[in-house]
């Protein structure tokens, strides 16, 4: 069996790395390559240097204020996305009438596309503010509490899911035995409960805050960056810098790979520091 394995395992290896390397790798590739140069196709690019990278850190650019607005929404979502999908998960694994129809109900918006979810929220956000003669547009306030319900709205049901898987793996004896020692709901829920399922929060917070820093569509249908780019997320940013300013296109390319390491080098951080978290539990 261990002989026909090495003998096939190409076969079957060949095409997923063939998919990867096509899909990923070589754009990647081809990606930082070119934050080096002007180009306007692939073919006609000059190399110049660091100068992209110059001109990415220059006002004009809008990459510094859109990063630090992307991070103030990153920050907040992670928090209350998290606070609430456990909060929920925890009422619903608690053998309650009708968990499985809320477990759904809390679930759906998940299912929806963030261009649908952008486009609903600004209705409805828009018919609260109408009342006051404003728009969401009207003030970056109004934006940036719109696009934390937003993500709230769809990211809640997911991390619930992930919540309550990890919920159900707590040996109910451990809990049992606190219990008869006198610790009170709290006291489990601290010391018993949240360090048994470390593995789902580690989970939860990665993809909570690598969705929320790469949203785009949800960015673009909600404010599309207005009042006056003060709204607009880091990947709006990139992709109007390539797409709707000429001449840009190696400064957006800078953009997205200085964007790449900055998330890949904080999702890094984040693992490690909760995976210790693990260790200890």
């Amino acid at each position: 069996m261990d002989k026909r394995l090495i003998r096939y395992f190409p076969i079957f290896v060949l095409p997923t790395l063939l998919a990867f390397a096509i899909a990923f790798l070589v754009p990647m590739i081809m990606g930082f390559v070119l934050s080096f140069t002007d180009f306007r196709t692939i073919t006609d690019a000059t190399p110049n240097g660091i100068d992209n990278y110059v001109k990415v850190f220059e006002e004009r650019s809008g990459f510094l204020s859109a990063f630090l607005f992307t991070v103030a929404v990153v920050i907040v979502s992670i928090v209350t996305v998290n606070i609430l999908a456990f909060a929920i998960a925890w009422v619903l694994t608690r053998k309650l009438r009708g968990t499985n129809f809320f477990r759904t109900v809390f679930f759906m918006p998940n299912l929806i596309g963030g261009i649908v979810l952008g486009y609903t929220w600004q209705v409805i956000i828009n018919a609260v503010l109408s009342r006051y003669e404003m728009t969401i547009t009207s003030d970056s306030t109004y934006g940036y509490i719109g696009l934390i319900i937003l993500i709230n709205w769809q990211l809640i049901g997911y991390m619930m899911i992930i919540y309550i898987a990890g919920l159900q793996n707590v040996p109910p004896e451990l809990t049992e035995a606190a219990e008869i020692d006198g610790a009170n709901r709290w006291s489990v829920l601290r010391h018993v409960t949240i360090p048994m399922v470390m593995p789902s929060i580690t989970i939860c917070l990665f993809l909570t805050l690598s969705n929320t820093f790469k949203m785009y569509d949800q960015n673009l249908a909600l404010t599309n960056g207005g009042p006056e780019n003060s709204t607009e997320m880091v990947a709006l940013n990139i992709v109007k810098s390539m797409f709707f300013q000429v001449g840009q296109e190696g400064v957006a390319q800078a953009k997205a790979v200085i964007f790449v390491v900055v998330v890949v080098a904080i999702a890094f951080f984040q693992l490690r520091a909760t995976r210790a978290k693990e260790i200890e539990a």
